[in-house]
Order: C-alpha cells, then sequence, then structure tokens
C-alpha cells in the first residue's frame, strides 16, 4: 500500500522510540546551537574595548577569555550530544527495519516482495537512512530556531532597520524552497526508482551467471546494464544538482546581507550611532543565520524526500498499516540480547489433517485449484500426482499459506487453522519445493541454516538424504562452498542438501514438492526406505516417479486445478488413464513431471548443473 500519511506524523509517531534519549538529544544540540549567540555578544565587546567605547574594567583580553572558555565548554557539550544522538540514530533505523522484517516474516497471510529483491535492499538502505536524515534535522531544529530569534532580537535591539534590510536577501530562501521543492520530489522520487532498477539487475544478473554464459548473451546483458545505469546517473545528476543549486544561492545570500551592512552601517558608523563592536556582532551573526536560513529550507526539501520514502517502505510493506513501521518497541540495546528462539505456540502432535474446499486463483487467470478436499492420517503416505499445470504445487502452496486462499477451510486436528502462513512452520511441518533455494554459503551452513546441532544430528539428516557419499566426495567436505543458488552442485544434491535441511526440523508433517526430480532411480529408492525405516512421520508428497507413488497409502491425481480421483494406487489407475500410461512404462515421466504449475519442467538427472536459472529480466535477445 501507499502511505498518504503526512511524513511529519509518521515521523512523531517514529521518535516515541526512546522518547526520553531523543529529548536528551535535542536539549544537548539546543544549548550548542545557542551558545553562538553569546559569542556575537564577546566579539561586540572585544571590538568596543579595542576601540575605547566599552565600560572600564572589561578589556579586549577578558572577552577574549570568555570567548575561550565558551568554546571549551562547547566542546564537551559536543562529546555527550554526539554521543546521544549516535545512540538515537542506530536505534532508530534499527527500528524501522526491524519492523519491515518482523511484518515480512510474521504478518497473518502470505508474504510477497512487490518488487525484485535489489529494489528492496535500496529501500531497506536508503530510504530508512532518509527518514533517519529527517529525524536528526529535528534534533537540530530547535536549537537553530533559538539561535535566529536571539540573534534577531538583538539584533533588532541595536538597529530594527538594518536588521530589516539585511533579513531580507535571507527571507528569498523561503521563496526559492517553495519554488524548487516539488521539482526536488520529483527528482528523488525518480533517482530512487533509477537506483532500484540498476541494483535489481544487478541481483538478478548474479544469481543467473551460469544461463547468461551458456546462452551467449553477455554482451546484452551489458548493453542492458550500461542502459539502466545511464538513466540512473542522469536522474541522480539531476536531483544532486537541484540540491546543490538551492545551497549555493542561499549559501551566497550571506555575502548580499554583508554588503547591505556595510553600505546602510557606513553612515551610523562616523557618526557613532553604530559601534565597531555593532558591526562585529552583525559580521559573526549573519553568516550563521544565513546557514539557518539555508538550513530550514534543506528541511522542508527533505520533509518531501522523506515523504518519498515513506512511500516506498509502504510498497514494501504491501497490506500493513502505517502505524506498523513506527510503532515503538523495546530492543535493550545496551545489554546483551538473548538468543533468538523461534515460538510457534503449544505443539499439539499431528493426528489429522483435513482440507475441505480449497480453492485459489492465479491473479489474472482462470488457472490455479477449485473445491479441493482431502484428509491425511497420521502416519499416512500421500502422493499428489497429475499433469504439468494440473495444480499440483500450487495446492502445496496454498496449503502451506505460501499463496492465499480464496475459498474453504484447514484444520489439524479437527481445530481450524485461521493462518496457514503462520501456523504450518517448524516443527508442526517443514517444506521443501521443487527448485530448493540454497544461499551463497557452506554446505553445512546450508543445511544448518544458523541452527546450534550437534554432529550426530547433522550427520542423521545427511544420511537419510542419502547426502554421505557426496559429501565425503567434495573437496572439503560440509564446509565446501555451494557458490550462487548452490550452482557447485549438481541438481540432484541441490534436492538432497534441501532435504537434508528439512529433516533437522524434526517437524510433525513433511511436505515434499516433487523432491526426487533430478534423482536416480537407486537414488530415490534408498531415501525412500531411509525415511520409511527410520521414523513415525506423516508425508504430503508431490511426485510422478513410480517409487513414490507403490508406497503411497493414498493418491490424489490432480487434473486441471480440481481433484480427478482419489484412493489407493489400485483404485486411482482405473479413473486416471495418464497415471496407467506411466506406470505400465509406455508413457514419458515428463507428461506428469511435477515442475511448478506453469513454469518450465526442471527434472533432469542428478548431473543437472544448475542452468535452468533464468536469464536476468529484460534482457533484449
Amino acid at each position: 500500500m501507499t502511505y498518504h500519511t503526512n511524513p511529519l506524523r509518521l515521523t512523531m509517531l517514529l521518535v516515541r522510540q526512546r522518547r526520553l534519549l531523543f529529548v536528551g538529544a535535542c536539549l544537548l544540540w539546543f544549548v550548542i546551537h545557542i551558545l553562538p549567540v553569546i559569542t556575537g555578544l564577546l566579539m561586540k565587546g572585544v571590538f568596543d574595548a579595542l576601540a575605547g567605547s566599552e565600560a572600564a574594567g572589561y578589556g579586549p583580553w577578558t572577552y577574549l577569555a570568555l570567548a575561550l572558555a565558551l568554546d571549551v565548554g562547547r566542546i564537551f557539550l559536543f562529546i555527550g550530544a554526539i554521543r546521544a544522538w549516535v545512540s538515537y540514530w542506530a536505534e532508530v533505523t534499527l527500528h524501522l527495519r526491524s519492523n519491515i522484517l518482523r511484518h515480512l516474516f510474521t504478518a497473518a497471510g502470505s508474504r510477497r516482495l512487490p518488487d525484485s529483491p535489489g529494489e528492496a535492499v535500496t529501500r531497506f538502505r536508503d530510504d530508512v537512512n532518509d527518514i533517519g536524515e529527517y529525524v536528526e534535522m529535528w534534533v537540530d531544529s530547535w536549537g537553530f530556531v533559538g539561535y535566529a530569534l536571539v540573534a534577531l532580537v538583538i539584533m533588532a535591539f541595536i538597529d530594527p532597520v538594518m536588521t530589516l534590510l539585511a533579513c531580507i536577501p535571507l527571507s528569498l530562501t523561503v521563496v526559492l524552497t517553495n519554488l524548487l521543492r516539488p521539482r526536488i520530489r520529483s527528482a528523488r522520487r525518480l533517482s530512487r526508482e533509477a537506483t532500484s532498477r540498476v541494483t535489481g539487475f544487478l541481483g538478478e544478473t548474479f544469481g543467473s551467471v551460469l544461463a547468461v554464459k551458456a546462452s551467449g548473451r553477455e554482451k546484452s546483458v551489458m548493453r542492458r546494464f550500461v542502459g539502466l545505469n545511464d538513466a540512473r546517473r542522469e536522474r541522480a545528476l539531476k536531483d544532486t544538482v537541484l540540491t546543490e543549486l538551492f545551497r549555493t544561492v542561499t549559501d551566497n545570500m550571506v555575502n548580499i546581507a554583508m554588503g547591505v551592512i556595510l553600505l546602510v552601517g557606513a553612515a551610523g558608523l562616523r557618526d557613532g550611532s553604530f559601534s565597531v563592536g555593532d558591526f562585529a556582532l552583525f559580521v559573526t551573526y549573519l553568516p550563521r543565520l544565513t546557514f539557518v536560513m539555508t538550513f530550514l529550507g534543506l528541511m522542508v526539501v527533505q520533509h518531501k524526500r522523506t515523504g518519498v520514502a515513506y512511500e516506498r517502505l509502504g510498497r514494501l510493506m504491501v497490506d500493513a498499516p502505517a502505524a506498523a513501521l513506527v510503532t515503538p518497541r523495546e530492543y535493550d540495546l545496551e545489554h546483551s540480547q538473548r538468543p533468538f528462539a523461534a515460538s510457534v505456540g503449544e505443539l499439539e502432535p499431528l493426528r489429522e489433517l483435513k482440507v475441505e474446499g480449497l480453492s485459489y486463483h492465479h491473479s489474472g487467470t482462470t488457472e490455479g485449484i477449485a473445491d479441493v478436499s482431502f484428509t491425511i492420517n497420521r502416519g499416512e503416505f500421500v502422493v499428489v500426482t497429475g499433469r504439468v499445470g494440473s495444480g499440483k504445487t500450487t495446492l502445496v502452496r496454498v496449503l502451506l499459506g505460501l499463496l492465499p486462499k480464496s475459498a474453504g477451510s484447514i484444520y489439524w486436528n479437527g481445530a481450524a487453522v485461521a493462518d496457514p502462513a503462520t501456523y504450518f512452520v517448524p516443527p508442526r511441518t517443514a517444506y521443501t519445493g521443487q527448485v530448493p533455494r540454497l544461499f551463497s554459503d557452506s554446505l553445512r551452513e546450508n543445511i544448518m541454516l544458523g541452527g546450534r546441532l550437534s554432529g550426530g544430528e547433522i550427520d542423521r539428516a545427511i544420511d537419510l538424504a542419502v547426502l554421505g557419499e557426496d559429501v565425503a566426495s567434495l573437496h572439503h567436505g560440509l564446509d565446501t562452498e555451494v557458490g550462487t543458488r548452490g550452482v557447485r552442485l549438481s541438481g540432484g544434491q541441490v534436492q538432497r542438501a534441501a532435504a537434508a535441511r528439512m529433516f533437522l526440523r524434526d517437524a510433525e508433517l513433511l511436505v515434499f514438492d516433487d523432491l526426487s526430480s533430478a534423482l536416480d532411480v537407486e537414488t530415490e529408492r534408498r531415501l525412500w526406505d531411509g525415511l520409511f525405516a527410520s521414523r513415525d512421520a506423516t508425508y504430503l508428497v508431490v511426485s510422478h516417479r513410480r517409487a513414490a507413488l507403490e508406497r503411497a497409502d493414498r493418491v490424489i491425481v490432480m487434473e486441471a486445478g480440481r481433484v480427478q480421483a482419489q484412493g489407493s494406487l489400485e483404485d486411482v489407475t482405473r479413473v486416471a488413464p495418464s497415471l496407467r500410461l506411466l506406470l505400465s512404462g509406455d508413457g514419458l515421466a515428463g507428461g506428469l513431471a511435477g515442475a511448478p504449475d506453469g513454469a518450465p519442467d526442471g527434472a533432469g538427472g542428478d548431473e543437472q548443473d544448475g542452468l535452468s536459472e533464468r536469464l536476468p529480466a529484460r534482457v533484449p535477445a
């Protein structure tokens, strides 16, 4: 969703996070920014004393000593203020990123990034920093405004006419701000979008290196990258030019104001109505007053940029309310953090999983699943099979909450499951997709996923996945780096590594989406034999392979998104000709291949080398 809420309102809600630290930082910086008012008065005293117009007993050295003492005091204040602000900056930016991840990982319903991972990273990094800079401006603004008000009162008390004339150039910054504000907002949005496209394209390219090389499309990829980067550079330059134009013009207003003082104050200096000390005070105050005006103008610009940042983060959080991004939480960063412990509530061992009337349609199409019903009892081995596009993978993903169901009910031991996405997680359920995703890390870390597990547990999972011989053949064993998406492993090794990862979850229900599509017959037989012999678990398996079908307690045959038949293998073969053809050995396994519905079949032998990766999006032929 897009956040149409005023960015100021959201930011005021945001700064409730550690509000005492925020108030403390504001107070410290207020004192630091307002102390230069006293510096101006001391400079007036120095020059008046030198000119002989200062009261007796106060020489220039006295004022210089006081100015030095003031600067030393400001240094000590700087130390405390910087510490307070850095602490608050770290927490408030962490808080925003934590709320984004919390929503994406734990919110009810299925979670899917609306844009590419690269663009999500750009929003997660740059847009959060934009909001942090806006908060920083609010911390400084109180002191700057206080300084400006006090300085203007003092200047007006000395010479109101000259003060008014000197402030006219400064007021032009307000006019300039209003003129440039819409353009700066638009330029920032376009710059961010162009940067997101570049980072997104890079992410896709790095994940598809082999596909690019195998197809000989390196030049096309580079042309696309150059085009995206040229567009990014052009928009970033426009954004920077507008900001620097504003900054340059406002910075030069101080020179105009000083010229006004010299012209108007010359007569006063001659007749004594305007002293040298008064001139020194005006000259001391005006640069900082100009900076304050520039700062306030930039703050308005940053306000617009922050609005863009909130809009982009709102899109990243999809359907979350605005408050979900800024709701305060307690982190207690000053102390050691407790280790992460996943919690799924009270675990009730599976006795029966019942599905009634489950339906889902892919957006903009009539494809999907409709009115699917079945029951799985504890200890059963249930196989879902059917032709490509029949709805097998869609069924599993809707059941697990990876896709939002449009109709139907799911019951765990007779109790309705309100939110499958947060319910069907370990240790209730473990899932391995047909195209498992491995991280660019060691095989050990891909299996453990950061868990603290004993060597015996890992060895057991590897044995169940029939991965032991493969690990022994790798140069560094479990510590072998698997490369991007496991590119250094064969297709079968990737599938079995994902299976080992799943076995470590020790779940009540194990869901396999065509796990054995890249395994040879013997390896698949050993995998199923090991699972049946080692544990009392319940299985829901998407497969077209004979080894799985012949072990099934029940087979569910999908056709055009509906259940064509279900029952024992013998029963369903009577009403499913395609299944009879496969089991007779006369048909091609590809006719029932378990590729993701509507996607190309990724099945292959155990030597599959990962070349089924897609090319980066929008690469020209």
